[in-house]
């Protein structure tokens, strides 16, 4: 394991961890490279609403799948109690959870992801979404109490896609945008000449806000 203990944000490369999980030992930066992927955080296993997430994501699983996308989610239990949990889910809940679960007993992982807060010693609700260079590109963080939308985990995603694919932004509830509709925003003009260059070339109601229509693949 990387001796280095500081705290990763997005643009960090993920760190190179062998790490236990249901599916065996792996190194989710080997296994997952060349693919989206997103890492959610779990208080631990047999709570309630992180059993809800893991439905809810398994039910979306095959969408998810579809956009080249990968889940792995982590707690800081050990690895057979996130292995009960799994058949619990199967036998009680007739949901067969393909997803793979992390052991981060130690939670060097959590820490540097900095998915535990304050005083408590176990990981919050934490997302991290990694592109297929194995770069972070996105982390959000949910309190305890309150369970994460499968749909907006998934349009996330899709817009990190599509904003690294065609160079662009991504508006307020993209693809369902209120001003633009599911048209992407061009990055800001560097200088005068291309800002002027712009308004005449693309749809702009200024300068600094210009947009064109989004190439779905």
């Amino acid at each position: 394991m990387e001796n280095d203990d500081s705290i990763l944000l997005i643009g960090d490369k993920f760190p190179d961890y062998e790490l236990q999980t249901t599916l065996g030992k792996i190194r989710l930066s080997e296994s997952y490279s060349g693919r989206w992927w997103i890492l959610l955080a779990h208080p631990g296993a047999f709570t309630p609403i992180s059993t809800t997430e893991l439905i809810a994501l398994q039910n979306k699983i095959v969408e998810f799948k579809r956009i080249g996308c990968e889940i792995v989610g982590l707690s800081s239990d050990q690895i057979f109690s996130h292995i009960k949990w799994k058949e619990w889910i199967a036998e009680k809940l007739t949901v067969k959870v393909e997803i793979p679960l992390v052991a981060d007993e130690d939670g060097k992982l959590a820490r540097r992801l900095n998915m535990i807060h304050s005083r408590a010693t176990l990981p919050v609700r934490s997302v991290v979404i990694v592109d297929p260079k194995g770069i972070i590109r996105l982390i959000m963080h949910y309190p305890d109490e309150i369970g994460r939308s499968t749909g907006e985990l998934w349009r996330a995603v899709r817009a990190l896609q599509v904003a690294t694919d065609q160079e662009a932004y991504m508006p307020a509830d993209w693809p369902k945008n209120e001003v633009i509709g599911n048209s992407i925003v061009l990055p800001p003009a560097t200088d005068e000449r291309s800002a002027q260059r712009r308004i005449k070339q693309d749809r702009c109601y200024d300068w600094w806000f210009c947009y064109r229509d989004c190439k779905e693949r």
